[in-house]
Formats: structure tokens, C-alpha cells, sequence
């Protein structure tokens, strides 16, 4: 579940940082750079199950070999690309078992005027919002991404963004994810489909807020999530699946950093909307990182998560974790997660290794 080096849960905090893992530069001539980068991610983990025995598993925890480089274009304009995929650690013996799936793809130019950028990465919503809270190894809290209807690469892919520069301390961001009506079964209707999303971020010494909307609109016309009496599907589509907002801020001092926020996924359908309330922490002891988290979460009765769960309507979401260096690209760590589901679903604990080059 680790989406990122553990540095980037740190957002420019570099006292924070548990691991010093640099990509290795094999060409850098002529204004042209380019890097390689990756990493093996390993652990072992134990989770209770809804209606059946707790499974373990040592598994793959996010391995990822990446390319990235960047060409000189003017004296103020650099143009870049960066290209991820992942592997299966565990299992990487045999046919199909390689580079197996893709993660981050981007192209785009940067200098005094911002940076632009189109193709594949994470939502604005996770970066400057859900990461500050938990950004963990293996277990995360919950966040209003994960009510939305569609897979990781309707929300990530086909984006345009462009970010300004920071201007006395404030930055903005604006972007779309479009879904033309030749992409298949990505689209589902027949009718081109494109998001708008913006955000702002203002950053004073150690402290930044940041506000990040995103309307969903790649999504539109899917199932809205109406359910009936029993809890099963209406299937109405057509609609507008929501919206999503997020409010966060953060305080880092030395060695520490704490950050609250406030999200919602604001549902088309009547009564579906959740609500999450978080405060997380992280400090580097020297050797590593302590950090935990705490989130409320306040579904309404016609949302999903609450059907579910049985018609409960909120939960106390916590995970507590702690990584240890081994050396400046390795480290390992221990976690454990509790989400106050039915029959205690998702809750675990995982202890697992990082190397990171």
C-alpha cells in the first residue's frame, strides 16, 4: 500500500526523512539528464476478515522500478518525464511475474512560469490532503477516494495539470482527467467525459494549509450509488457520482510534524455523503520515524460504507507504526491499523523491509 519513498509523507520536511535513497544517474551531458530508480518492498502481514478466519500473507508491498529525465529547453524552461512500474517481490519467478503493472507515467515543462504536465499520477486530493495525515508503509486510513466507483486509473490517468510557482508563499494547482469516447470500457457512456479540479496551498515558516476540489466528472454516468431498503444497488446511472473537498493543515517543528483535516465526499445520491475528521503525527527519533493517526468518520445512512457495516453510521479509524534504519536505502518497520468495521474487517498488523535505490 506504501504509494511513495517514505520521504515524500514528509512534503519538503527533510529532518523527517527516514531514508536517503537517491535514483542513479546514467547519462548527464549536454543539458540532458537521466536517472533510474526503484525499489523492493516486502512484508508480512496479518488481517482479520469480515465472516471468516484472519488471513497472513508475505507478500509484495509496492515494488517499483522507475525512469526519469529532464532536457534543458531555453534558460528558463526544463522539459521532464518520469515512467514507474511495478513487480511482485514475492513472486517474481516465472512468466507474467515481471514488470507487471504501471504506476506514475508523466511528460512536462517547468521553470519560472509553473509546471505543466500531462499523463498519469496521483490525485491532487491525495497529495496535498490524505498523504499528510497517513502516508504509512502498509496500512493507511481511510479517505473520500476510496467511495468512488472505478478503478485507480480513471481517477490517476489521462490528466492535464498545471501548477504555479509559489508566490509569497502561495501555490495553486488546477487540472482535469479526461475520458474521451474512444477510450472502452474506461468511459462509460458514449460521450466525451472530463474533470475539473483545483487547489490552493499556503506555506508560512513550518506551517501550510491547503484546499484541494475535485468535481469527478470523468465519472459521470455511472452507477450514483442509490441504494434501496435491503441496502442493494438501484443501478440508476446517468448521474453525477459527487464531489470531493478536502481541507488540510500542518505544523512542522524540528524533528516533528503534526497535521489535521477535514474531508468529505459530497454524494449525487440523497443521504450518501461521509465525512472524515483526522489528526496525524510523525517524528523522527534519529534511527527512524514514529507516527500514528486517529480519523472519524461520519457516513450517512444511504452511503455505502454504512450499508456495509450494517447501517452504522460512523467509525474511529487509528494506526500506529514505527520504521528503523538499517542503513541510509534500507530500513524496516512494524505497523498496526484498527478501522471499527464489522467483525473487525481490515484490521492487522505488518512488519516489513524497504530498500530503496
Amino acid at each position: 500500500m506504501k504509494k511513495t519513498l517514505l520521504a515524500t509523507a514528509i512534503a519538503g520536511a527533510a529532518a523527517l526523512a527516514a531514508t536517503s535513497a537517491s535514483a542513479a544517474t546514467v547519462y548527464n551531458q549536454d543539458g540532458t539528464k537521466l536517472d533510474i530508480y526503484g525499489n523492493v518492498q516486502l512484508a508480512y502481514s496479518y488481517v482479520d476478515q469480515l465472516g471468516g478466519d484472519p488471513e497472513s500473507e508475505l507478500g509484495d508491498n509496492g515494488s517499483t522500478f522507475g525512469a526519469k529525465g529532464e532536457h534543458k529547453i531555453n534558460d528558463d524552461i526544463v522539459g521532464y518525464f518520469k515512467a514507474e512500474w511495478e513487480f511482485d517481490a514475492d513472486e517474481s519467478k516465472g512468466s507474467g511475474n515481471g514488470l507487471n503493472d504501471g504506476d506514475q507515467s508523466y511528460v512536462g515543462a517547468k521553470g519560472s512560469f509553473g509546471d505543466a504536465r500531462i499523463g498519469s499520477w496521483d490525485q491532487l486530493m491525495d497529495d496535498w490532503i490524505q498523504d499528510p495525515i497517513s502516508n504509512n508503509e502498509y496500512f493507511d486510513l481511510t479517505d473520500s477516494s476510496s467511495n468512488i466507483t472505478g478503478g485507480s486509473s480513471v481517477k490517476e490517468g489521462n490528466k492535464l495539470q498545471y501548477m504555479s510557482p509559489v508566490m509569497g508563499g502561495m501555490q495553486f494547482a488546477v487540472g482535469s482527467n479526461f475520458e474521451g469516447d474512444g477510450e472502452g470500457s474506461d468511459n462509460v457512456t458514449d460521450s466525451n467525459q472530463a474533470s475539473f479540479y483545483a487547489g490552493g496551498k499556503y506555506t508560512v515558516g513550518g506551517f501550510s494549509i491547503a484546499a484541494v476540489y475535485d468535481d469527478l466528472g470523468q465519472f459521470d454516468g455511472v452507477d450514483n450509488g442509490d441504494v434501496d431498503d435491503e441496502g442493494e444497488s438501484l443501478g440508476n446511472s446517468q448521474g453525477d457520482i459527487g464531489e470531493q473537498y478536502g481541507l488540510t493543515a500542518q505544523y512542522t517543528v524540528d524533528a516533528l510534524r503534526v497535521a489535521v483535516k477535514a474531508e468529505r465526499f459530497a454524494a449525487d445520491a440523497d443521504n450518501a455523503d461521509v465525512d472524515y475528521y483526522g489528526i496525524g503525527a510523525r517524528y523522527g527519533y534519529g534511527m527512524g520515524d514514529v507516527y500514528g493517526g486517529y480519523q472519524y468518520v461520519d457516513a450517512e445512512d444511504g452511503s455505502s460504507l454504512a450499508v456495509e457495516n450494517g447501517g452504522d453510521d460512523s467509525f474511529n479509524e487509528f494506526n500506529l507504526g514505527v520504521t528503523y534504519n538499517i542503513s541510509s536505502a534500507m530500513y524496516t518497520y512494524i505497523e498496526y491499523a484498527q478501522y471499527d468495521r464489522s467483525g473487525d474487517d481490515g484490521d492487522g498488523a505488518a512488519v516489513g523491509i524497504y530498500y530503496g535505490f
